[in-house]
């Protein structure tokens, strides 16, 4: 038996909840979900851990702006914070190279990652992980126990199919599935909300489509501002998973 294993456990054994942020495709705003959710579950006084993993374009650093800040060792690695947030990525060690890893490679960097990373105590640990199915999803599932799955989707069918095969994936495994948002709604159609239902899983809001989001990216202060982030400030309110009760 790999003897990270045990180290994984003893190295997230302080994190209350532990959030993946997933979904059928890319480019649905997967990323975009994961650091804003970060974002305001530190404003409202939280302790958070952000973890980047999804080897197929890494971009929560590109959307909170973070630059020249980096992990310190003392006895594994110690994530660097800013905004509140205890962030780690894997950008730290790929850098802006293209990560070509497979199968057991993507295993082997996974279970290194989470057993050098001190995260010490946190309410919420989010990841955002590669859209669709695969090794690094199966990963976290296996390595991350008790870990609740977010599904973001937008109305797209060919998006909705995928989403489809994620949501019975997690069911058929007996995974936690806290919920589905709808991101870049443009219609009044409920069409995602009745999929929803067709799984029994909680339909926890819609996102609008924002024009002015693509101006914030990697700026904090705009983001927080935008149409998006005030939808999603207000799922998180009306969404019992994200209430927890904060330690005196």
């Amino acid at each position: 038996m790999d003897p990270r294993l045990r180290i994984i456990d003893k190295r997230l054994k302080n994190i209350k909840t532990m959030i993946a942020i997933s979904g059928g495709k890319g480019g649905i705003g997967k990323s975009l979900v994961a650091s804003t959710l970060s974002l305001i579950l530190s404003k409202l006084g939280y302790k958070v851990g952000l973890l980047d993993l999804d080897f197929c374009g890494p971009s929560t650093h590109i959307v909170l702006g973070i630059r020249g800040i980096y992990p310190k060792e003392e006895k594994g690695i110690i994530p660097p914070e800013i905004y509140g947030i205890k962030f780690m990525s894997i950008i730290y060690y790929a850098g802006d190279n293209p990560s070509p890893l497979r199968g057991i490679d993507i295993s082997n960097a996974i279970i290194e990652l989470l057993a050098i990373t001190r995260w010490g105590p946190l309410d919420f640990l989010i990841i955002d992980v590669p859209p669709g199915i695969g090794d690094t999803t199966l990963d976290i599932i296996r390595l991350m126990k008790k870990t609740g799955f977010l599904i973001i989707t937008t109305q797209s069918k060919v998006v909705l199919e995928t989403v489809n095969k994620v949501l019975r994936m997690l069911k058929e495994l007996g995974v936690p599935i806290i919920g589905v948002i709808e991101n870049m709604k443009i219609s009044k159609i409920s069409f995602v909300k009745e999929q929803s239902k067709t799984f029994n899983v909680p339909f926890l809001g819609e996102i609008d489509f924002d024009e002015d989001l693509e101006d914030s990216i990697g700026d904090i202060n705009k983001l927080l501002k935008t149409n998006f982030a005030q939808n999603m400030r207000e799922i998180v309110l009306s969404t019992d998973k994200f209430k927890l009760r904060k330690e005196l």
